[in-house]
């Protein structure tokens, strides 16, 4: 059961969640795995290929799932069993980069495969885990400021910011749609981190990322539903 202070403001649960996280062998999704583990929630782990890093947390891992087959994320499905989910976090995402008078049919290979991971992933997973998400569940969507259109100021970066604005628009829909299951659905920007995607580049390291995201995860409630907010609460321009 969740606790609410004000609108969209949540201020306590009353159990230990289930949660699943998708691009969990490295990275923030590593470290949100960590994290959530060592609070007391049960972590499903789901990824392409697990990690040696990923398999010392001692969480359960489902490995050989590609978020964009859809007969991947049956299997997963599938070997969940009868289990309720309480959180999922939709975190597998890749980065290419794209400058005009750049873009040649590689190029477009690179951008078509952003908005297959980092758009159309977090809908097949919606739709695949719908009827696993309990009442009062969240599902979070890692998206990026990459993705605001208000907030371009360089330019550049064609494929991650094009797939990421779709991502954000998708989220907005999948608010709408799962609102009538009590599910709120939040997207979430997780900071400038460094990790393997940004070459190591970056403000902030994984750990204090993934605090960030846990921290609004359980802050925000149905009211926030469809929002687009920073790790550090931060409400963001579409």
């Amino acid at each position: 059961m969740r606790y609410y202070n004000g609108p969209g403001i949540k201020t306590g649960t009353s159990r230990m969640k289930h949660v699943l996280v998708t691009g969990a062998n490295r990275g923030i999704g590593l470290e949100l795995c960590r994290q959530l583990s060592e609070r007391g929630d049960e972590v499903i782990a789901v990824v392409r290929r697990s990690s040696p890093e990923l398999e010392q947390l001692g969480c359960r891992v489902e490995s050989g799932i590609d978020v964009t087959h859809p007969e991947d994320l049956a299997r997963l499905q599938a070997r969940l069993g009868d289990l309720t989910l309480d959180l999922v976090i939709s975190n597998a995402g890749i980065l290419s980069n794209q400058s005009l008078g750049k873009i040649d049919a590689a190029a477009i290979e690179q951008i078509m495969d952003q908005f297959r991971v980092n758009a159309l992933g977090p809908v097949l997973l919606a739709q695949a885990l719908r009827s696993r998400l309990a009442k009062g569940s969240t599902l979070a969507i890692i998206t990026s400021r990459m993705g605001s259109i208000a907030d371009n100021t360089s330019g550049g970066s064609y494929g991650y910011r094009m797939s990421k604005s779709a991502v954000n628009s998708a989220g907005v829909s999948l608010a709408r749609d799962l609102a009538g299951d009590d599910v709120c659905v939040l997207l979430l920007h997780p900071g400038y981190v460094r990790t393997d995607m940004t070459g190591h580049s970056g403000l902030i390291d994984s750990d204090e990322s993934a605090r960030g995201l846990i921290e609004r995860i359980d802050q925000l409630g149905m009211e926030a539903s469809g929002g687009f907010y920073h790790a550090n609460g931060e409400k963001l321009p579409w």
